[in-house]
């Protein structure tokens, strides 16, 4: 089984057991979080023809957040020429790593 979920302004393809880290959600490590599916389906997909498998729109995908942890920095670094201006700045974004248990066709 298979499911694609979207959180934190993203689309991510899972399957069941796969660990994923995702922008961060308000829940405690050890906790199970219920995510909604865009597009589920059962059976494995058989090379680059999706067809076998059969959408499911009301699919849920249960998942343990594990732990929450912080991105690499990454430096944006602002100028323009010739008016001695320059501005440096960094961000970390902050991150659940979750792990997929099931998914859930209805």
């Amino acid at each position: 089984m298979y499911a694609i979920i979207e959180t934190g302004g993203k689309q991510y393809w899972v399957t069941p057991g796969e660990i994923i880290r995702i922008e961060k959600l308000d829940a405690k490590a050890g906790d199970q979080v219920t995510l909604n599916a865009l597009w589920s389906a059962s059976g494995e997909p058989e090379g680059n023809n999706p067809a076998v498998a059969a959408k499911q729109p009301s699919a849920k995908v249960v998942a343990e957040v594990l732990r929450h942890l912080k991105a690499p920095k990454i430096l944006v670094f602002m100028k323009r020429r010739k008016k001695a201006y320059e501005k440096m700045r960094g961000h970390r974004q902050q991150l659940t790593e979750i792990q997929i248990k099931e998914v859930q066709l209805s």
